[in-house]
């Protein structure tokens, strides 16, 4: 396995970045560009490991799509995929996954099967099925009941009314609303448990409207117009998630650093970071892009927070907490233990490695910060934000290593030419 030794940087940092589209943006707006009339233009739109497999299974159906330098050019299919009985296989992609089975069950034809990874194979649909199975999908397991891998037989979604449980994922409501302007009838998904991950369902719902869609909240329900999407050209923008991991190397090293194609009025909850970083002793300011900043006299300060809006920023904000002094509370955040893998005991287990104190809890972690750490050899679990996370780490702590350095391309291909220009 390959193996990459991280340096740590002595001096304050001045530094200037751009980071890749937003991953959450561009596949949901993949998925409004496949199913609209006409073609749409995604300037912007991230190149990596999970839209490429998005956009290899959404080819596999008739929508026709082209890389160019700025993004991509979908031509879609007016809300009728075309099911080919091929096998369809989505990585560790679990948000496209989820995307595409609902798409797949609006298709016409024959039938897919889809399957990725062990590990996506580990991780929950059951809810999302169940939602398919009640608005007439024809979807049959083809292992173990819950999970993938599934037989997706065409026929179209009749719409209604559906109860959804998002206890474990706001993914399944995403995937429901966004196949909704093509059901029958009209789409009407009630809530039966409290919704995680809040921004990126409001994310999801800000991206179908820019393609025409209409839907309204009231209560836990959620209604979707049968209004079809319409092609049409979106930019997408940086990816919040991507720019936390240098926001954090200004808070780790001290210095300056500026992510400048992240606006201040992102869409992404996931840009919440910099307020995070400003609870905790940084300075934040937004002009051409966000800068967080931390002067070297300025000691970080732990803080205690409910992550379940932003889950994805938790690796990023326990290496902060590991040199910030005190505890740092990290709460509401159950659902981290089915993505790529068990991120909560993941992140724990590999900060205790490098001597930071970590209690584990059912929903978070507390971390107390220490000026002392040790080198160590990180365990990736084949998790992108593991491995870019504790790469900020190594930055203040000699002898960190990243096991399988080459996982950053689910999100971030070119994560480590980005990374080595802190250096200059």
């Amino acid at each position: 396995m390959d193996k990459r030794l991280v340096e740590p940087i002595n001096s304050p940092l001045e530094a200037s970045v751009r980071v890749p589209g937003s991953k959450s943006i561009t596949q949901r707006a993949m998925l409004c560009a496949a199913l609209a009339s006409g073609q749409s233009v995604l300037e912007g739109a991230l190149r990596s490991e999970d839209p490429e497999l998005l956009a290899r299974a959404l080819q596999a159906t008739g929508v026709q799509i082209q890389q160019t330098e700025k993004g991509m050019v979908i031509q879609g299919v007016a809300g009728r995929p075309k099911l080919s009985g091929q096998e369809i296989f989505m990585g560790n992609n679990g948000t496209g996954t989820r995307f595409f089975l609902a798409f797949a069950a609006l298709g016409r034809g024959s039938h897919l099967v889809l399957t990725g990874t062990d590990r996506l194979c580990e991780r929950p649909v059951a809810p999302l099925i169940e939602a398919l199975l009640s608005w007439k999908a024809r979807i049959f397991y083809l292992a173990k009941e819950g999970f993938l891998p599934v037989k997706i037989q065409g026929g179209g979604l009749s719409g209604g009314e559906v109860s959804l449980s998002v206890a474990k994922s706001s993914q399944f409501l995403s995937a429901l609303l966004l196949v909704g302007p093509y059901t029958d009838t009209q789409a009407e998904i009630h809530l039966v448990s409290p919704l995680v991950s809040r921004p990126y369902v409001d994310l999801t719902i800000t991206v179908m409207r820019a393609f025409g869609a209409q839907v309204e909240e009231e209560d836990n329900i959620f209604r979707v117009a049968q209004k079809p999407y319409q092609g049409r050209v979106y930019e997408v923008e940086g990816d919040a998630s991507s720019a936390s991991y240098f926001l954090a190397a200004a808070a780790l090293v001290g210095g300056r650093v500026t992510v400048e194609n992240l606006p201040k009025n992102s869409l992404q909850g996931d840009a919440a970071f910099a307020g995070l970083l400003s609870r905790m002793g940084c300075k934040v300011v937004y002009e051409r892009g966000v800068t967080v900043e931390r002067p070297p006299e300025v000691s970080l300060r732990a803080i205690d927070v409910n992550m379940g809006r932003y889950p994805d920023l938790v690796p990023t904000l326990a290496i902060v907490a590991a040199k910030a002094k005190g505890k740092t509370f990290i709460r509401g955040v159950p659902h981290l233990r089915y993505k790529e893998t068990d991120r909560l005991r993941a992140v724990a287990v590999e900060l205790r490695k490098c001597g930071v104190n970590v209690e584990e809890l059912e929903d978070g972690l507390i971390i107390e910060g220490t000026e002392r750490l040790f080198s160590a050899e990180i365990e990736t679990y084949d998790d992108h934000r593991i491995a870019m996370a504790f790469a900020i780490l190594g930055l203040v702590t000699p002898g960190i290593v990243i096991r399988n350095p080459d996982c950053v391309a689910k999100s971030f291909p070119d994560f480590w030419k980005v990374f080595s220009s802190l250096y200059a």
